[in-house]
């Protein structure tokens, strides 16, 4: 009888409001009394205490224009009037009821945004695939030898299957030997002569569905197979092959290839969904970062990095200055002389903020000709300084004048992106970020690099030179691991996801990884729009894994 009745009673949401609520206009009260005669007469009134302010509510109820009364222990000359006070108290309730409406929306709009973003992603992920044809139309055609309406055209039209067996089923003994081929769906001509009529038979049974056997379309000049590899089936077969993918459509491939990888992880992307689709997968399998120095994610958790770091090795210097410059770096063989000037100072200037423990914001001042002979003297005196460094570094700011001032403001334009507040504050790393950087790739995890695509960073060159700074780092870092393990390579291996790599960051060491990373535990997913793309970033190698 008392089966499936509700339960009796306050429920715990209810009481916990009503608790909340008291506490807030207790609390309410007593600030906007303190208020009232800070502003009446200039100074807190004595006596009105927070333990008191249970009381004075109580009795503000009953007497709403008798505030004397509420605070009994307090002069009445301390206190404001009834008006004032009930004035700032509206007031304060009217503001904090906007906050409340105004945070509600903004928390419900970031909640749908990122629902609808999530669904998005994994409907992109994790819808089915079909055959390479099947979206540029196919047509059934029946096995040689196939037995008369065992072929079933296009779905909806399964009357024109059952037609054409009826009409071709009694003619198969004298047609045997005429040598004519039936095609698919075809009803026969009747033959010449006396048709014989067949004896009425039972109904067979229904067969079931018969399976269309589709014709594929011709592969599209720009489909994203890798470049040299065989002509692949459809995506869902067999494990993806590392190598260089083009295609205008990468979403997939990408993803595929983010969530197949046994180990941790590099990938490099400007589409956002690329993450959002891919970061609860991988989360399952160890700690997920993302540099995303424009903001293009929403998300608070951002990993920090700071290309000064490890350049008090001076070979760390130079592949850092090689990798920030290598953007707006000049494809003329005339300008070479200005872009090694460029890259000289550069190296030195990180190698001098580095030994001296100055932020890497500290190098653009210094490429602007703030205080440019401060890292002469730091890498002079400095004895952490690499031998040699300063007077390289001063032969490059005395020597000819025009190359010098060219190299600088090729060196300032590669770090304009530090005019930012988001791109300073992402160069200035915690001490968890460190770790967290210097970690990932031991724990398994991933990090994402994500920026803006930009197809002319030589004029505008936005923040890719420090994801390119980044991706060569963890290249070098996976590097050195591979060398100093016994078999010559990472195990598990670091898969290098490199989607839109060519507008996001194009690093030069690309050529290199896709010809021998695979052998040194590196294996590289190279995914760019096109060939003219590829070899407008890397002129003098071809991409050939």
């Amino acid at each position: 009888m008392g089966e499936g009745r509700p339960e009796r009673g306050i429920p715990d949401g209810l009481l916990m409001a009503v608790i909340v609520l008291l506490l807030s206009m207790t609390l309410l009260v007593w600030a906007t009394t303190g208020l009232a005669a800070l502003f009446a007469h200039g100074a807190w009134p004595e006596a009105v205490t927070l333990t008191r302010t249970p009381l004075a509510l109580r009795h503000l109820v009953t007497q709403p224009r008798d505030l004397p009364a509420a605070w009994p222990d307090t002069p009445a000359d301390s206190l404001s009037g009834y008006g004032l006070f009930w004035g700032l108290l509206i007031g304060e309730l009217l503001v904090l009821v906007v906050l409340g409406i105004f945070v509600v929306g903004t928390v419900a709009r970031w909640k749908a945004v990122r629902a609808r973003r999530r669904a998005d992603a994994l409907a992109l992920v994790e819808s089915p695939r079909t055959a390479p044809g099947a979206a540029s139309g196919e047509v059934s055609v029946p096995a040689p030898g196939a037995a008369p309406g065992a072929v079933a055209g296009q779905e909806g039209a399964p009357a024109a299957g059952s037609a054409a067996a009826s009409a071709t089923g009694p003619a198969t003994g004298p047609m045997a030997g005429s040598g004519t081929e039936q095609g698919a769906g075809s009803v026969s001509a009747a033959a010449p002569g006396p048709t014989p009529i067949p004896n009425p038979a039972p109904a067979p049974a229904p067969s079931p569905a018969p399976v269309p056997v589709a014709v594929p379309a011709p592969r599209s000049a720009r489909s994203t197979d890798p470049v040299g590899a065989p002509a692949a089936g459809p995506l869902t077969s067999g494990p993806l092959a590392p190598g260089v993918f083009y295609g205008a459509d990468r979403g997939d491939l990408a993803a595929r290839a983010v969530l197949e990888a046994e180990g941790p992880v590099l990938v490099t992307t400007s589409d956002p969904g690329l993450w959002s689709g891919t970061k609860d997968s991988r989360a399952k399998l160890g700690p997920v970062h993302v540099f995303d120095p424009s903001h293009l994610l929403d998300t608070p958790d951002r990993l920090r990095w700071s290309p000064v770091a490890g350049c008090t090795a001076r070979e760390t210097a130079a592949a850092r200055a090689a990798a920030l410059l290598a953007p707006v770096r000049p494809l003329s063989a005339l300008d070479s002389a200005t872009a090694d000037a460029a890259e000289t100072l550069l190296r030195c200037w990180l190698h001098a903020a580095a030994v001296d423990g100055r932020p890497f914001r500290q190098v653009l001042r210094w490429a602007q000709g703030t205080a440019a002979h401060e890292p002469v003297r730091i890498l002079r005196t400095h004895v952490k300084a690499a031998g040699g460094a300063a007077g390289e570094l001063e032969s490059a700011l005395t020597g000819h004048p025009q190359r010098r001032e060219v190299a600088q403001e090729l060196t300032a334009r590669a770090l304009g992106a530090l005019s930012s507040v988001h791109v300073r504050d992402a160069c200035n790393p915690h001490r968890a970020d460190s770790l967290a950087w210097e970690s990932f790739v031991a724990e398994g995890g991933t990090l994402y690099v994500v920026g803006e695509a930009i197809e002319d960073p030589r004029t505008r060159p936005g923040a890719m030179p420090l994801l390119t700074a980044l991706v060569s780092s963890v290249v070098e870092r996976g590097r050195g691991m591979a060398g100093r393990s016994s078999a010559g390579r990472l195990d598990p291996p670091l898969t290098l996801v490199l989607d839109d790599v060519a507008a996001v960051a194009p690093a030069p060491a690309l050529p290199d990884l896709v010809a021998e990373g695979t052998a040194q535990g590196l294996p590289t997913f190279a995914l760019m729009r096109s060939e003219e793309q590829a070899r407008a970033r890397w002129p003098h190698r071809a991409l050939v894994g």
